[in-house]
Order: C-alpha cells, then sequence, then structure tokens
C-alpha cells in the first residue's frame, strides 16, 4: 500500500480558499493524498457560497469546517508533506515547524469572501477562485 500525501493548505480564515483546496484535492486527488486546511485566525464557520460552489461542481462539503492550525499541530499532526499557504497574508506569517520539514508553496489566490455586491457577483468570485484553484490542483497532482 501507498502512503499517502498529506497536503495543509493555510490561509487567515479559513472559510473559502483553504477550505474550497481541501474539499477539491480530497475529490481529485482520491487515495493518493490527505488534504487538511486551517486558518491562523479561523473564522469559525465556512463561507456558504464555498459550500455551494463545490455542491455545484459535485465536489462533497462532507466533514468541512473551519478550524486553527494550532488545532492540527495540536491533535497528534500528521507528518505533513506539503504546506500550501492561499493568501498573502498565511504566506507572510511564519509558517510552524512540522514534525518533517514540509515543502512549502504558495498559491495567491484573490479573497471571494472580499467580494462586496450583488449575489451574483459574490457567486463569480467563488467561481473563479474555483476555477484558479481546480488548475493549480491539476498541476500539484502532475507534479507531486
Amino acid at each position: 500500500m501507498i502512503t499517502p500525501i498529506k497536503v495543509l493548505f493555510l490561509c487567515t480564515g479559513n472559510s473559502a480558499r483553504s477550505i474550497m483546496a481541501e474539499a477539491m484535492l480530497r475529490h481529485y486527488g482520491k487515495d493518493r493524498y490527505l488534504a487538511f486546511s486551517a486558518g491562523s485566525s479561523p473564522k469559525g464557520e465556512v463561507h456558504p457560497l464555498a459550500l455551494e460552489t463545490l455542491k455545484e461542481h459535485g465536489i462533497s462539503c462532507d466533514a468541512l469546517r473551519s478550524k486553527s492550525l494550532q488545532e492540527i499541530l495540536s491533535s497528534n499532526c500528521p507528518t505533513i508533506d506539503y504546506v500550501i499557504t492561499v493568501c498573502s497574508n498565511a504566506a507572510k506569517e511564519a509558517c510552524p515547524l512540522f514534525p518533517k520539514k514540509a515543502l512549502v508553496e504558495h498559491w495567491d489566490l484573490a479573497d471571494p469572501a472580499a467580494v462586496e455586491g450583488p449575489l451574483s457577483l459574490r457567486k463569480e468570485a467563488f467561481e473563479n477562485t474555483f476555477k484558479e484553484l481546480h488548475q493549480k490542483i491539476h498541476s500539484f497532482l502532475l507534479n507531486s
């Protein structure tokens, strides 16, 4: 049996981008990857439009929840192979030490949760984030 590659997606709020990335890697990576997400200052809830966007693309939202990096690190944290920051704030923060030296990448994604205005505009922002994550995750799957 092949040991799955463990990937942690980090963001500040852990309510949209990192949550979407976690769900998408679980979906597309199947059994080859274990995906996690966390935030340095988690909002405590997943943005409803993140969940709606994932569901529209047939991606399971089961067990998705906003959580802190401290929770991940204090819960018998699995050995993380990759840490991927998905926002500039998380990329600027000092990454904690993991039991094994993880490879760190940064994917600079605009925050769809910060978009204001009509619902159609906000939904478009989440869809654009989904498309960008889709491209980055498929590239990651080919190269990791």
